[in-house]
């Protein structure tokens, strides 16, 4: 031990004490500062995911609806082209009048002489 060596008091042990408490709570402001600042990037970095996850949501959506659109179109094209089709008279064929004269002229015999 040095004999020199100014003998250390209880105040100087206390002044110590609480120099070192209020370094230990400057640091802890400091961190909890540096703690705020870094919640506050994630926050915003989360934002920005959401936002471009949304955006992206969108755009699918909208790819998916243009799509089904340009497909329903073509499709309703077809059926107004069917139905356009079917409501335009056919003629008949020489072998299908021929038929439906034998189906009249046996339809007019049953009537006429009652069923067998």
């Amino acid at each position: 031990m040095n004999r020199d060596a100014t003998p250390v008091t209880a105040e100087d042990s206390a002044g110590c004490a609480i120099a070192k408490v209020l370094r230990a709570e400057s640091q802890a402001r400091q961190d909890i500062v540096q703690a705020e600042h870094q919640a506050e990037q994630i926050v915003d970095e989360a934002r920005a995911r959401a936002r471009a996850l949304a955006d992206r949501t969108e755009r699918r959506i909208r790819a998916v609806v243009s799509a089904f659109e340009v497909e329903l179109a073509a499709r309703l094209a077809e059926i107004d082209s069917e139905a356009e089709r079917m409501a335009t008279p056919q003629p008949l064929s020489a072998a299908e009048i021929a038929a439906l004269e034998s189906t009249v002229a046996a339809l007019a015999r049953e009537l006429a002489e009652g069923a067998p």
